[in-house]
Parts: structure tokens; C-alpha cells; sequence
């Protein structure tokens, strides 16, 4: 049913993009004001609604960064319920400031993490305190120029018609790969086809000639909040109760069902706030579990949203994700990062 009308309201996406093509039309040609800096900024976005990985890039870039770089992560900091410019601390709740730029924060306490609606006041707050800012979901914010710009683009979505919203789930098409340095196809399989890149790499190159990069999830080890691991090999007579509020769990499903004895999924919408109806609901699905051997595992970013004093009562495990290249390209891809800040 959702998916009819979803495709009855296809002549507004038609309106939707045309829109869009003309305002991106209007900022290339400098018919509205972008604001530029003196010091190197790198965004990282997508052209699809969520579900690319940017959290997972964002980390990897901080991680390339950190050490050689004072820089700086300015977040939207999307379904926190403040307005304006705000600082992350790692006790805020992802209330304040968000669960993905409270996840960056938690990760890297040392790092400057930052979240603003309007990212070119967002980045003036910080200027005197940094020597670089990452940013991530901004690609489609273009009252800001980059100096450098990371697109990325999931694997799947590639495989299927690129439709404009509502119909589809693309904020733009692929016309808005020439705004791009580089393109990252996420979320890949472990062996590509050589006809699937061959198709992908000829559809990309109408639009643009920048260098073309493929990442697969890395699925770390499940952890609790106070770092205590569960290994693998400890999962095979295990029920676990999975809790999802991401825009695609399904690769997490993939991956955990093959571990575990059985699962229970409890699927959210992305970002989702968690209610103490929600809450309700997950401690009775974990109570009715007649096993000694059940855990309850989520993302990393749900992690941020359920309540300390539900993870107290809970035995909650998430489970780290982190973008792994393939066709031995991390190091090209590190190399122009490291030139994009100038390293």
C-alpha cells in the first residue's frame, strides 16, 4: 500500500527534481552566495535519504585525520530536539545533540565535535580553534563551498532505477556527481562481478571522471557500553533480541543470523526516539525469552538513544561497524584524503 502511493505522488518527485536541478543550476552558476574558507573543509554526503554509512566514513576520515590534524566535526546533528549552534559533550543525550554526532564524540573524546543547522555559522564558532572541519551529511548544504567533497553512494541502490523523492528515497540524481572529488560505493558485497563495476563505474562516468572507490561493512565484535566483549564463539546457543532504528538493518540481520540461535528483530525508523512504551516493549520481548543464554543487541548509533538506566538493567551488546576498501585501495584513497587536508 505505501508503495502505490508512494508511486501515485511520481509527479511530484518529477517536480522535486526539477527543483532541485535548477537550484543546484542557480549555485553553480552564482546566481546565490556560497560561503568558503581559508582552511581546508571536507564533507562527506550522500544523494539518497540515509543508509550510506556516512557515520562509518566520517569516523575513518577522523581517525586518517586526527593524528596529523587539529580538525574539527560539525554535525546537523539530525532528530536532537535543540536549535542552533551546540558543542558535544560525551554525557550529553542524543536528545541535545544527536545520536551520530554523540557517537563520534564518545569515540573521539579528544576531538572537537560540533552540531549547527546552518553549517557555515557553525563552522565561523570553531574557525579559531581548528586547523581543519569535517563535515558530514552536507553535500546538498550549498550556501557552504567545500574545498573538498566525498560522496558516497551505496551499493544496492545502484542496482535500481534512481527515482527522486517521494517516489524514491534520492534528494538529487546523479547529475549531482559532478559536485564530487571522489565517490565511494558502500555497503558492497565481498566479490563484485566484473560486469556490476563495469555497469556502475559506465553509469558514474557520465557525469564525472573523479577517482571511483568500493567499501564493504566490517562488522567489529559486540560490546557493551563498558567495553566488555562477546565473542562469536559464545553466540551459537544464544537468542538475542535485535533492536533497529537505522534506514537499512538488513545487512546487520545478515550478519547476526548465522551467529546466533535465533533472533527476535525489533525494527524502528531511522533515528528513532525510543519511548518508554518502546522500552516497555523490548524488556518484555527480552523477558519472554525461556533461554538463560539471550542478550539484546542494536547499532552502535541506537546505542546513543536507549536510556543508561535501561542499559543497566539490560545485558545490551552493540555491534562497531567500520568501512574496510576493497581492491586494495585504502591507501590511494588515504593519500588524496590526507592531500584534501592538506597533509
Amino acid at each position: 500500500m505505501v508503495r502505490l502511493i508512494r508511486w501515485l505522488l511520481f509527479p511530484f518527485s518529477i517536480l522535486y527534481a526539477a527543483v532541485i536541478l535548477l537550484r543546484n543550476w542557480a549555485y553553480d552558476n552564482q546566481l546565490y552566495n556560497s560561503t568558503s574558507f581559508h582552511f581546508p573543509v571536507v564533507i562527506i554526503g550522500n544523494l539518497s535519504v540515509g543508509g550510506t554509512g556516512k557515520s562509518p566514513m566520517t569516523e575513518y576520515v577522523l581517525r586518517l585525520i586526527k593524528p596529523l590534524l587539529n580538525v574539527a566535526v560539525l554535525s546537523r546533528g539530525y532528530g536532537r530536539e535543540t536549535k542552533g549552534f551546540r558543542y558535544v559533550n560525551v554525557h550529553d543525550s542524543a536528545k541535545l545533540v544527536g545520536d551520530e554526532p554523540l557517537q563520534i564524540k564518545r569515540k573521539f573524546p579528544d576531538a572537537i565535535v560540533a552540531v549547527c543547522e546552518d553549517r557555515v555559522h557553525g563552522i565561523k564558532q570553531i574557525q579559531n580553534q581548528i586547523d581543519a572541519v569535517l563535515l558530514d551529511d552536507a553535500y546538498q548544504h550549498r550556501k557552504l563551498r567545500p574545498s573538498f567533497s566525498i560522496l558516497l553512494l551505496d551499493y544496492e541502490s545502484l542496482q535500481h532505477l534512481i527515482i527522486p523523492l517521494p517516489t524514491g528515497n534520492f534528494r538529487e540524481l546523479l547529475h549531482g556527481c559532478k559536485r564530487a572529488n571522489v565517490i565511494v560505493i558502500t555497503k558492497c558485497p565481498e566479490k563484485i562481478p566484473a560486469q556490476v563495476k563495469f555497469s556502475i563505474e559506465s553509469r558514474l562516468r557520465e557525469y564525472t571522471l573523479v577517482p571511483i572507490f568500493y567499501t564493504k561493512i566490517a562488522y567489529q565484535k559486540l560490546q557493551t557500553a563498558n567495553g566488555l566483549i562477546l565473542e562469536d564463539t559464545q553466540l551459537h546457543d544464544t537468542v538475542a533480541v535485535v533492536v533497529t532504528g537505522i534506514a537499512k538493518p538488513q545487512p546487520l540481520l545478515s550478519h547476526l543470523k548465522p551467529r546466533l540461535k535465533k533472533i527476535l528483530h525489533l525494527s524502528y525508523r531511522d533515528h528513532h526516539a525510543f519511548s518508554p512504551n518502546d522500552l516497555d516493549k523490548i524488556s518484555r520481548a527480552f523477558q519472554y525469552i525461556d533461554t538463560p543464554q539471550k542478550v539484546i543487541i542494536t547499532t552502535e548509533k541506537d546505542m546513543q538513544r536507549l536510556p543508561s538506566s535501561f542499559i543497566a538493567q539490560h545485558p545490551v551488546y552493540f555491534l562497531p561497524i567500520e568501512q574496510e576498501f576493497l581492491f586494495n585501495q585504502s591507501n590511494t584513497f588515504n593519500a588524496i584524503v590526507k592531500r584534501a587536508f592538506s597533509c
